[in-house]
């Protein structure tokens, strides 16, 4: 993840044991990707078309454009807007705690909000609309802080309301569009596709980043820093309308998958707790505390203490973004060979000392040098936990059981930032109270492993891994 980690990666269609239409016809998308296998067990055959007015082939690779233009313009936002979002804040001088509780409490209340996503879904009739309305939705939610950096100001409660409705169309979106898009991507071409869609989409988020500290740079220095923001977020929500025209013209062969189950809260705190899904959930949740009692504190560590100019800290971040643009495909290619259960340990210990790193040293190679290896080490843990996501969750419950997973998920980043908020007003803001919650995230990410330890590899793992490769993931300070 980056300095913000979102803690909710966008979900990416794995190795799920449910079907995937195929229409009786291969579609391989040879223009992108390798030739498929034969069709196995998990497909469907005889299912519907994926566009009646396209051949199946044609309809395939008109979605896998789709799928990449969608993903790129969605990077751009990630970029220019949220990942801007606490260095606005600090421009507009809401203080370096709520900086960091804007990382983190927002997600808490959308993650809430977005409990309404299943019935919603079953409502609407359709995964694909209800994705659809809510990346318009998120879109939306920039132009009331358009309207802040215009003015140059915003009330404390307007924004906190705002980026949380951000956040909740956002995890709205998120398990019913993993649910939707594995009626699209065949099997044999997910790996490969969504590791060439995920590297776009890092690519547009670094191009986003860099551009946008690089021109509040220039307008730092003229003394207009709070009114470019109103650019930055006006490129942000122009991006999620392209990426929400992308959405709205891929196919959706199945509206309500087969088999589908909208599982109630009993049910999926029932799967939550049991079962080696449950441990993988456990685990996730238990590491994401340790993240963020140190993840929302960097950022104004770096402008408060350490002084960094918006360069420096766009060259910061996107040094992370450049190691997992580059590992991932390394990370892909040893998931094939070795499973996502090794992989994930990879990720796993490479995350441990990350925050610790801050307390050695403040020299900026040695930062730079830092983020480097936070990139890699967050390139292998995503890609593995989403790899496992899939192949332990039934995609039949896989919509409502990501919905709680995202609650779960969020009440951990909020725990995680009070923890280092609680350190940080013991203390008293100094540089000091900062290295303090790098390092206590560093002990609390080494505790996070002994909940690794009780999950177990999946026999089926190695079964799909070895017979069509491993699927990929989809921000990253240390």
């Amino acid at each position: 993840m980056n300095l913000f980690n979102r803690g909710k990666n966008e979900p990416v269609p794995g190795l799920e044991n449910g079907h995937s239409p195929e229409n009786g016809v291969k579609r391989t998308g040879n223009d992108l990707l390798s030739p498929a296998e034969k069709t196995n067990r998990d497909q469907v055959a005889k299912s519907p078309s994926p566009n009646p007015l396209l051949p199946p082939d044609k309809a395939l690779k008109r979605d896998l454009r789709l799928s990449i233009g969608d993903g790129t313009a969605y990077g751009v936002m990630i970029g220019v807007g949220e990942t801007y979002l606490q260095a606005f804040v600090l421009e507009i001088g809401k203080g370096e705690i709520f900086a960091a509780l804007i990382a983190t409490l927002p997600q808490l209340i959308g993650s809430l909000l977005q409990l309404i996503s299943p019935t919603a879904v079953r409502t609407i009739g359709s995964h694909k609309w209800w994705v659809v309305s809510c990346a318009g939705f998120q879109g939306l939610c920039f132009l009331p802080l358009i309207l802040a950096a215009w003015f140059g100001d915003i009330p404390t409660p307007a924004i906190l309301v705002v980026v949380s409705l951000y956040w909740a169309t956002s995890l709205g979106a998120g398990p019913a569009w993993n649910t939707w898009q594995g009626t699209i991507i065949p099997r044999e071409i997910r790996a490969r596709f969504f590791a060439k869609r995920a590297r776009l989409c890092q690519l547009a988020t670094l191009a986003g980043f860099l551009g946008g500290g690089f021109a509040l740079k220039a307008a730092q220095a003229e003394g207009n820093a709070v009114s470019l923001f109103a650019i930055l977020f006006g490129i942000a929500m122009a991006c999620r309308a392209v990426s929400t025209l992308c959405l709205s013209l891929q196919s959706e062969p199945f509206p309500i998958p087969p088999k589908m189950r909208f599982l109630s809260l009993g049910e999926q705190w029932h799967r939550f707790s049991r079962g080696s899904s449950g441990r993988l959930l456990v685990f996730a949740v238990g590491m994401q505390v340790g993240v963020y009692i140190a993840g929302p504190f960097f950022v104004p560590y770096m402008f408060k203490v350490l002084g960094f100019k918006y360069h420096h800290y766009a060259l910061l971040i996107g040094a992370s973004f450049v190691a997992k643009f580059i590992s991932l495909r390394y990370w892909g290619k040893l998931a094939h060979r070795t499973g996502a259960h090794r992989l994930l340990w990879i990720g796993s210990l490479g995350l441990v000392p990350l925050a610790g790193g801050w307390v050695v040293s403040s020299n900026y190679i040695w930062l730079i040098s830092l983020q480097l290896v936070a990139g890699a080490a967050w390139g292998a843990y995503e890609l593995a936990l989403v790899l496992l996501f899939f192949e332990t969750i039934h995609e039949s419950e896989r919509t409502s059981l990501l919905t709680l997973y995202n609650v779960a998920n969020s009440i951990a980043l909020a725990v995680g930032s009070l923890i280092g908020a609680a350190i940080v007003n013991g203390l008293g803001i100094s540089a000091v109270a900062y290295l303090w919650v790098f390092a206590a995230s560093t002990a609390c990410r080494a505790l996070a492993l002994l909940l690794l330890r009780r999950v177990r590899e999946n026999p089926a793992e190695s079964v799909h891994t070895n017979r069509s490769g491993s699927t990929l993931p989809a921000n990253q300070a240390s």
